[in-house]
């Protein structure tokens, strides 16, 4: 396939995915359900950390998530007592239980009282290094700077050990990505939509490979950053625009 024949691909299957009606049926719904910034910056982290798995039960897990903040995820990170915490025990999706859970309200609560908000230390920390590699590293560090329990360190992945972050980076295409199609936010503006990272699940990376856009095997981070950089060829400015041609793609089997 030619380049000018793969782009045209691309750009048809972006138009097709990126649309309203793809909220309603993905975790990002779950962050349009609120107005305010700081609540769909607190819903958006928690509903990309339990996104793995088939999505209706993440979405109807994440809805229930907010259902225990009251559906004021900010004002219950800052405020909630011991006791309102201790009620998050009986939560689980999978192997994220009620002890991750009041573990994640703490460390989010913890990065609110350093830095004022979840998007002012992306944004923050991106204008200090100028590199989202970096600020990641920091963010998983600082994350778990307050007191928790080794087992919610295994739902935020490590790019120091070469992991794809891949709902990570579906967390900062949320947040800092902005175009007219109302899917995403494009709330972090002091982060460039060009310095994002794709977020690579089984359907990115198997409609990569198909595409001939990635040619390694394993999905690490390695593979991440060969998608990405072929993806620039196409739109340098918003490369992960393209994550709604990889991915909706690869849950339709359009091209199977």
């Amino acid at each position: 396939m030619s380049y000018e024949q793969l782009k045209a691909l691309l750009e048809e299957l972006h138009d097709k995915f990126n649309c309203e009606e793809f909220i309603e049926e993905d975790p990002i719904s779950v962050p349009h359900s609120f107005s305010r910034r700081e609540d769909r910056e607190i819903a958006g982290l928690l509903a990309s950390t339990i996104a793995w798995g088939n999505r209706k039960a993440i979405v109807k897990s994440a809805h229930r998530m907010m259902r225990y903040m009251d559906n004021a995820p900010y004002d219950f990170v800052v405020n909630a007592s011991e006791h309102e915490l201790q009620s998050l025990s009986s939560y689980v999706h999978r192997t994220f239980n009620g002890e991750d859970f009041k573990d994640f309200i703490c460390a989010m609560r913890h990065i609110i009282s350093r830095w004022g908000g979840i998007g002012e230390f992306f944004e923050q920390r991106y204008a200090a290094t100028g590199d989202l590699r970096v600020v990641l590293s920091e963010f998983r560090r600082e994350f778990h700077a307050a007191e928790h329990n080794t087992h919610s360190e295994k739902h935020m992945s490590s790019i120091d050990k070469g992991a794809a972050c891949k709902r990570l980076c579906m967390y900062l295409r949320w947040m800092v990505r902005e175009d007219s199609h109302g899917v995403d936010f494009g709330l972090w503006r002091k982060i460039p939509m060009s310095a994002l990272y794709m977020p690579l699940d089984i359907h990115t990376g198997r409609m990569g490979r198909s595409l001939g856009l990635l040619s390694r095997k394993q999905s690490d981070w390695k593979a991440v950053e060969e998608l990405t950089d072929a993806l620039r060829a196409f739109d340098a400015s918003d490369p992960v625009r393209y994550d709604y041609s990889l991915f909706g793609v690869g849950i339709s089997g359009m091209l199977d």
